[in-house]
């Protein structure tokens, strides 16, 4: 049975922050992931995800300046203190939370660096990323976006990123599958899932066009969820879309699967 885990940066926008946590509860959720718990006090976010009894599954990386359109640092040539501060940031966090995976956005490709450069940069920033976040027992996933959405993004394939995490050498770094993300950048939704199962930490959902709730789209979600559960995955599914309507009125279709 596959188990969702809401995702507190895309649902529930209706209201404050930290009162989605009681929204996702009250929806059936047993867990959440949210995108930066940085502007919050660690004991905040463990009185929501107690008091309502969730389970934080997933939080990224600081990401650089979000509000000036930075999507990460980590290919950045000059931001390796800043990214080492964040990766310790963001293992406190998740020590503290309970959870056991961390996403890393390796950002948009800088103009005017090589990209010999660029790629050194990142390889040796992840490195560091899951030789720190082993040492704690934490998965790193590392997630393909489609150049639609983020243009100038440097992570936007399947494979790409499993070449990047065989040429790190780390043992816990796994790609975080956006089904969204990949069905605009490359299709092939189930060969993937299948033939790269062993190489997906995480999984995340919403459908095309849209970026909407299963249902509303092009995505064949019945067979998809089918053969997840045929692949074993144990991992949650996070659901990361934007609600057509409201959240809670776009809810329907989960009912189905869980």
């Amino acid at each position: 049975m596959l188990r969702f885990s809401a995702n507190l940066s895309m649902l529930f926008l209706e209201y404050d922050f930290l009162d989605r946590f009681e929204r996702a509860a009250a929806a059936g959720f047993k867990a959440v992931e949210f995108m930066f718990p940085y502007g919050y006090s660690v004991a905040v976010l463990q009185e929501k995800l107690k008091s309502n009894g969730l389970e934080h599954t997933l939080h990224n990386l600081p990401a650089g300046d979000w509000d000036k359109g930075e999507r990460g640092i980590a290919c950045i040539p000059g931001r390796e203190a800043e990214f080492r501060s964040g990766v310790q940031a963001a293992i406190l966090y998740a020590k503290a939370l309970g959870n056991s995976k961390i996403n890393c956005l390796v950002g948009k490709t800088p103009a005017g660096v090589s990209a010999e450069k660029v790629r050194e940069t990142l390889v040796e920033n992840l490195r560091y990323a899951g030789s720190e976040l082993a040492k704690e027992g934490i998965l790193l996933v590392i997630e393909p976006l489609n150049h639609f959405d983020m243009p100038g993004f440097y992570l936007t394939g399947t494979q790409q990123a499993i070449d990047l995490i065989d040429e790190i050498g780390c043992d816990n770094i796994r790609v975080q599958y956006d089904i969204y993300h990949m069905q605009r950048m490359e299709g092939e939704l189930a060969n993937t899932l299948t033939g790269k199962s062993a190489k997906i930490g995480h999984i995340q959902l919403a459908d095309n066009p849209g970026r909407g709730e299963p249902g509303t789209g092009e995505i064949n979600y019945d067979y998809l969820f089918s053969l997840i559960n045929k692949l074993e995955y144990d991992g949650w599914v996070g659901c990361e879309y934007k609600p057509k309507t409201t959240t809670e009125e776009g809810m329907s279709w989960i009912n189905l699967y869980r």
